[in-house]
């Protein structure tokens, strides 16, 4: 397994790292200001990240996470994802390798057609605009995407769709422009079959946001959002790729996008465990620094050892889809789906402890960044789902061996 960066790859991780350094570490207070400031039930983007957009463009520190665009394999890309972890709510966008419009902007490159990426895709990979990918659903268990209900159908050059659906991640911002929407055209084929994906720009006539939606009490820049559709019409040229293979593309999108949330996992471990670490050293108890108490050192080498271990599951991952494809590296995408996430919320809880009531409140990242970590076992599927898909490889393997 060959995890060498190259000359190219290794400059351009110095540059993010050094980006990182200059301009957005020293920006978080700005862009916290600024969101409080417009309030934060109002979705608007802050007037700092547009700035930083302008200046990553200027450095081509832009779209890093595409490899037919950038270049770089997903080996080379994880240390850069990781760096923008550090600074989650903020890093990503300024990059333009921010979530859902990665794993959309995938799927157009894939298989969208001519027009398709002229009206959605470069735009998105200019940053000029933002996309949802709404699939999840409130009424049925969207952890099995076959249950899906929101229906797809045809009338003459038109679909016609109408559904309910629920957590749609950056559908509230006012840059979000177009949801790669997921439901139902055939409900008698095969259960695999029966999905389709089309195009519907959100200001279509019957597109209702209903609401965004708080975790843990904090409401996203860009909003997790519940949607009704009423008799929406679109052009039957929004259809993304052919009918019957929406299955199959949420999870060549989902692949990839799972991958990117362990990378930035390990970037926010990394930062809960510098702060723990500095924070340990500056507070006095009972006669002497906490960092010198026994259960505090354990609290600190135990997540040294979960990032780390971690990091190269994750980097083992990458290679494998690097060199065989998401496909094949599906069971390994959905064990580090659940081990990052875990060792996240773990790291940042040992952290968040370490801080005491600075640690739950908003004076550090670290409520956030756990809020988020938490979200994750839920969110791009569950942690049971993930491990069924885990146990089954194993199971697999002894199959022709239990029939012989």
């Amino acid at each position: 397994m060959d995890l060498t960066l190259s000359p190219r790859a290794q400059d351009t991780l110095e540059q993010v790292d050094a980006f990182m350094e200059e301009f957005v570490f020293p920006s978080e207070e700005v862009y916290h200001r600024q969101r409080a400031e417009l309030g934060y039930d109002n979705h608007d983007v802050p007037a700092i990240v547009e700035e930083l957009k302008i200046e990553a463009k200027k450095r081509d520190l832009w779209n890093l996470w595409l490899p037919a665009v950038s270049g770089f394999t997903n080996v080379e890309y994880a240390h850069m994802c990781e760096s923008m972890g550090r600074s989650l709510r903020f890093a990503p966008l300024v990059f333009n390798c921010a979530a859902p419009d990665t794993g959309n902007m995938e799927l157009l490159h894939m298989f969208g057609t001519d027009d398709q990426k002229a009206q959605w895709l470069q735009p998105l990979l200019d940053g000029e605009i933002r996309s949802a990918f709404a699939m999840t659903e409130r009424n049925v268990a969207s952890s099995d995407a076959t249950n899906i209900e929101t229906r797809i159908e045809r009338d003459g050059d038109e679909y016609v769709i109408n559904g309910h659906k629920w957590f749609i991640s950056g559908a509230a911002s006012p840059e979000c422009k177009v949801l790669l929407l997921m439901g139902k055209t055939d409900p008698g084929a095969d259960r695999h079959r029966q999905q389709s994906m089309i195009l519907v720009p959100i200001d279509t006539p019957g597109v209702t946001v209903v609401r965004p939606l708080p975790v843990f009490g904090f409401q996203d820049q860009h909003g997790h959002c519940e949607i009704i559709l009423e008799n929406v019409r679109v052009p039957a040229t929004n259809l993304l790729s052919e009918e019957g293979s929406g299955f199959a593309l949420s999870q060549a999108r989902l692949g990839p996008g799972r991958i990117h949330h362990c990378m930035r996992l390990i970037g926010s471990a990394e930062r809960a465990l510098e702060l723990a670490c500095r924070r340990a050293q500056s507070r006095v108890a009972f006669g002497k620094p906490i960092a010198e108490q026994g259960t505090v050192r354990a609290d600190i080498a135990n997540s040294r050892i979960d990032i780390d271990s971690n990091r190269l599951l994750v980097l083992q991952t990458a290679f494998l889809i690097d060199t065989v494809g998401a496909q094949k590296a599906r069971h390994q995408i959905s064990a580090i789906k659940v081990a990052t996430a875990n060792m996240a919320c773990q790291v940042i809880d040992r952290a968040i402890q370490i801080h005491g009531s600075a640690g739950v409140s908003d004076a550090t990242p670290l409520a956030d960044l756990y809020a988020h970590a938490r979200g994750i076992r839920i969110a791009d599927g569950p942690d049971e789902v993930h491990r069924q898909v885990v146990a089954r490889h194993e199971f697999a393997k002894y199959r022709a061996e239990k029939t012989a």
